[in-house]
């Protein structure tokens, strides 16, 4: 084993060692990425509530291990848990997850050396929770987490390839998540929702279909926390929640349309220009407010270094639970009309007061999620000049 300048860290409960390195890249001898503390922190207290809710001992599967800091800190700092896989291609991440593992004295952790989507196929129906948290995109290897996937399990998905997720570059959205993405000022909304709107079209063809418990996109990668069921009948049922969502460059109007093959508007019903079109993608809940606030619950529990910003984000993913699809981007709006935005809290104050609801969102600080069209948003916005 080569030597290496080693780096010693603390998460939570947890201490971990690794070779230092210049730069968080794939090129790193072992790959730990200081900036997905939040991530990992998040997943902790959604697989402790997805584990109290299951009230039985679980099992999890770290696909991607690295320097095995999430397989080492949820066996480590959750409750309940049975046996924990953490699976590398590289000898020497195993030879540091296995260090790291005999570092925090614990037992039940096995390391593997495997191709991710081979380790989860010869594992199939063995783990409570998968764990994909790949460098780039996690469409490769959502076939094989959705044959593997057990009944009444939890699928934690991290996509960093939001570029392509977003919009910026249409053509490896479409070919790695078979949809059409549009770069809008609700890019990263549409970008988790083209990511759920995959997984569950992946995971129909096993007859498992999804629950979003939770999502958010951070910094520079979407999160998602799905709840696996089973049955037919019933994926044929969620695959309602997939659809488009079409989005007028003129007047701002945006539309969701259900369905995977169904009509949609070619024309904009508000001022007669042509529509662009998102998706197919997820136009169903994408957070679930029960299990957000057992989440929050959990943070009185935990010991964990990014609480702050660990509560900001799940209280604001907390307000959008059954929000409607998309928000209005402030800015953009009074650009249009070409007028100077008037404070926040007034345009709230003034949608509300027209009987609409209006919802902060964390996808963006001068977003808001309302069911008033765009023109009872302009309305206001002019009332308010």
């Amino acid at each position: 084993m080569e030597e290496y300048k080693i780096k010693h860290i603390e998460e939570g409960l947890t201490q971990i060692e690794f070779p230092e390195f210049d730069k968080v890249s794939s090129d790193a001898p072992v790959f730990y990425n200081p900036h997905m503390e939040m991530n990992r922190d998040l997943s902790i207290l959604a697989i402790q509530v997805f584990q109290k809710e299951q009230d039985r001992e679980i099992n999890i599967c770290d696909l991607f291990g690295g320097s095995g800091i999430r397989g080492v800190r949820y066996k480590n700092e959750i409750d309940g848990v049975g046996e924990v896989s953490i699976n590398d291609i590289s000898e020497t991440a195993n030879h540091y997850e296995r260090h790291n593992i005999e570092l925090n004295n614990l037992s039940d952790v096995e390391v593997y050396q495997h191709d991710a989507s081979m380790f989860l196929r010869l594992k199939r129906g063995e783990f409570d929770v998968i764990d994909i948290d790949p460098f780039g995109t996690p469409s490769p290897f959502l076939d094989s987490a959705g044959y593997c996937a057990r009944r009444n399990s939890l699928l934690c998905v991290t996509a960093t390839d939001t570029s392509a997720l977003c919009g910026t570059y249409q053509e490896p959205c479409i070919r790695k998540y078979n949809a059409k993405p549009y770069k809008s000022e609700y890019c990263h909304e549409n970008g988790i929702r083209i990511l759920a709107g995959f997984v569950a079209l992946t995971l129909s063809k096993y007859a498992k279909f999804i629950e979003v418990k939770m999502s958010h996109s951070t910094e520079h990668y979407m999160r998602l926390y799905l709840e696996i069921k089973k049955g037919s009948k019933r994926t044929d049922e969620s695959l309602k929640n997939i659809g488009y969502i079409s989005h007028c460059k003129h007047c701002l109007h945006r539309q969701a349309s259900e369905g995977l093959a169904s009509p949609i508007d070619e024309v904009c019903p508000v001022c007669g220009e042509k529509l662009v079109h998102a998706g197919p993608l997820w136009i169903g809940d994408i957070q679930d407010a029960d299990f957000i606030e057992k989440m929050i619950d959990e943070t009185n529990h935990k010991k964990i270094n990014t609480e702050k910003d660990a509560l900001k984000l799940l209280n604001s993913c907390l307000l959008e639970a059954g929000a409607p699809v998309t928000f209005y981007d402030v800015h953009s709006i009074c650009k249009s009309l070409k007028i100077s935005a008037p404070k926040l809290d007034l345009i709230f104050e003034g949608i509300k007061n027209k009987g609409f609801v209006a919802i902060k969102t964390h996808f963006s600080p001068i977003g808001i999620k309302t069911d008033a069209s765009i023109e009872d948003i302009k309305n206001v916005l002019m009332e308010l000049q």
